[in-house]
């Protein structure tokens, strides 16, 4: 059975349609890519699981259960873990502060998540707003992890950083693959670090799902055309 599931759904910012039908399938313990050009819907379609958006019509359903018009609180404590575009950590706070404000009880705990990433560890009491920006997407994972999540949603999670801390962050990715069983949705442009991780990918367009399949599977064909890569 799949662990997360979107059949056709459809979604609106006001007046003006976002989603015409969006549908995608997740397993346990796989990583799916979420692909397409600027302003396709990527987003838009993360907000809707994370019932951050309401849906017009279709159906949202996580672990068979439909979320569809739950709140976005209750669709966390089922285990959905966002790593928002622009990381947004608690600039107030320190880092183990941003840490364990929304942890749950489960495998991933502040040593867990700083063994992932021990620039954390050295962080500790630094405050949030002080640190890089490679920092603040740590940071912004690790807060996701500590609630110990099912699924794990990254969107954009290395945009705009410098490729020494892009490459940090794709191997923590694949250390999260290999090590746990934790399912993974990301969002990200990255055509050669997604193939060495992903098991398939859905490519939108224009607020539709227009293709799906092994990553393996996406040839020069389909990335020029439908990705413009």
């Amino acid at each position: 059975m799949s662990l997360l599931e979107l059949d056709n759904i459809t979604a609106f910012y006001g007046a003006t349609q976002a989603l015409f039908g969006v549908s995608l399938d997740l397993a346990e313990g796989e990583v799916m890519a979420l692909m397409g050009r600027n302003g396709m819907g990527k987003s838009t379609t993360i907000k809707a699981i994370c019932r951050m958006l309401p849906v017009r019509s279709g159906a949202i359903r996580f672990d068979g259960a439909d979320i569809t018009a739950l709140p976005s609180y209750r669709a966390a404590r089922m285990g959905l873990g966002l790593v928002p575009e622009g990381r947004r950590c608690f600039a107030n706070l320190s880092v183990h502060e941003n840490l364990i404000a929304a942890a749950r009880a489960g495998h991933w705990d502040v040593a867990r998540v700083t063994g992932l990433f021990p620039r954390l560890a050295e962080r500790r009491d630094q405050g949030a707003a002080t640190l890089s920006g490679g920092e603040q997407q740590m940071l912004a994972i690790g807060r996701a992890l500590m609630t110990n999540p099912r699924l794990l949603i990254l969107d954009e999670a290395t945009e705009g950083l410098a490729p020494i801390v892009r490459q940090e962050i794709w191997s923590a990715i694949a250390r999260l693959k290999s090590e746990t069983g934790l399912a993974i949705l990301l969002v990200d442009k990255s055509l050669a670090e997604l193939r060495g991780i992903a098991d398939r990918a859905v490519i939108l367009q224009r607020g539709e799902s227009v293709w799906s399949g092994a990553f393996s599977a996406l040839d020069d064909a389909v990335t020029t055309r439908l990705i413009g890569v």
